[in-house]
């Protein structure tokens, strides 16, 4: 805006200067048709409006004044600096700074013998104050509708700038509200203009992935605790039996050795755990025996289960996954197989095209039809008031794990009476 005034300013004064010069030549050029140069000496004609005379115009004939202005004597200084235009035989301007200010402009009249200065001069005055106040109205006007148009500016730019981030401001109270509450509601669920709408598509994508991750390590903790809940079970029970009476040495060292089995089954389940949770990736290939995982799981039971599982696999049975893998599958299968039982429960792997093959039975009541839908759901139970513990995260966990080494676990449907599920894992 200050450009813009400057330069309308100075456009403004440029021309009405030019307007007065132009109206200093009109009158010139009209008082020169009254100069007769012809004559000797040169004279001025008479005029029927000698008015035009009388009113700011000096005529010089060589040097020699032959009319001025009643308001201006011969001796002052307006007439001076007229006699100093009429010097020079030119159409040259000037500006006489007085009380007011007051133009000068010269014209030739008649031209004299080469190199000599012209037969008479005729030096026209004007008054510039009219245009000096038309100019500095024109300059108080323009800062006037200057500062209007800035001061509507700045009004309708606070008011469209305050429209357009009213959505946001929406969006971030609705952020920090469900930040608090941990709700559902997503940013697209309204409708907003085309970038506020993209925007709002990008924090719903983000608030997904951060509720997936949060899911993911909600499920981890679960998980978790489930699996080691089985060894410190087991250390619990040692320290106990160990406590309850005098031990021998042998005693001792066969409680440590039990502590320290159970201690490292659970730095195996961390390990096996943290690994298939980190970045999602696929488990790592591996080789193990069957047949020595599965012992190891009976041996490890309390002495009435161990009496109830049977293990049926050919010694040289392998598969394509480490043995710390393949006993967390197997671990939550046979827990439940336990947990359901009446009297037996049967283990048995086998080779077959597609991979090997880990069939774990019971003679229990079986999985009730209406919940094979949801059996690998987590924390789903088909009766939570069965009498038996477990957090439904067993079955889930088991598929899970299953099927980052690329193999399965499903349930035997057409098995009765009892439940049956089939691990299926890669050949080793």
């Amino acid at each position: 805006m200050v450009v813009l005034t400057v330069a309308f300013n100075t456009v403004v004064r440029h021309h009405l200067a030019r307007q007065a010069d132009d109206e200093l030549r009109t009158r010139a050029a009209a008082v020169a048709t009254t100069v007769d140069t012809g004559s000797r000496p040169v004279r001025v004609r008479e005029t029927a409006d000698d008015a035009l005379l009388d009113t700011n115009v000096w005529i010089y004939a060589e040097k020699r004044l032959l009319e001025h202005p009643a308001s201006a004597p011969e001796g002052s200084r307006l007439t001076r600096t007229a006699a100093g235009l009429a010097t020079y035989g030119s159409g040259r301007c000037t500006t006489f700074q007085g009380d007011t200010p007051v133009r000068l402009c010269g014209r030739p009249v008649g031209d004299g013998p080469p190199g000599s200065p012209p037969r008479a001069v005729v030096v026209t005055a004007l008054d510039l104050s009219l245009y000096r106040a038309s100019a500095d109205t024109m300059l108080l006007a323009s800062l006037a509708l200057g500062t209007a148009v800035l001061a509507c500016t700045y009004a309708l730019t606070r008011l469209a700038v305050g429209r357009a981030l009213h959505p946001v401001h929406v969006m971030t109270d609705q952020a920090t509200r469900w930040s608090s509450v941990a709700s559902d509601e997503r940013f697209s669920a309204t409708a907003r203009p085309v970038e506020l709408s993209r925007l709002g598509a990008s924090l719903d994508g983000l608030l997904d992935r951060i509720r997936a991750v949060l899911r993911h390590e909600q499920q981890l903790t679960r998980e978790l605790s489930h699996e080691l809940r089985t060894p410190l079970a087991r250390i619990i029970a040692e320290l106990d039996w160990w406590q309850a009476r005098p031990r021998s040495t042998a005693d001792t060292r066969a409680t440590h050795a039990r502590l320290a089995d159970a201690a490292r089954c659970m730095r195996t389940i961390c390990d096996t755990l943290l690994h298939d949770a980190r970045d999602g990736a696929r488990t790592a290939p591996g080789t193990a025996g069957v047949p020595p995982v599965l012992r190891d799981l009976v041996d490890r039971l309390p002495g009435n289960e161990r009496a109830k599982v049977t293990v049926t696999c050919p010694e040289e049975l392998t598969v394509g996954v480490s043995a710390a893998l393949l006993e967390r599958v197997v671990s939550p299968l046979l827990d439940n197989a336990l947990r359901y039982a009446r009297s037996r429960v049967l283990i048995s792997a086998a080779h077959r095209p597609g991979g090997v093959f880990v069939e774990i039975a019971d003679d229990g009541p079986g999985v009730p039809h209406s919940f094979t839908a949801h059996l690998f759901q987590p924390g789903r139970r088909a009766a939570a008031d069965d009498g038996h513990d477990g957090a439904g995260l067993g079955l889930p966990l088991a598929r899970r794990l299953a099927r980052s080494a690329g193999g399965d676990v499903r349930h035997e449907v057409r098995r009765t009476p009892g439940a049956a599920f089939v691990i299926s894992l890669p050949a080793g």
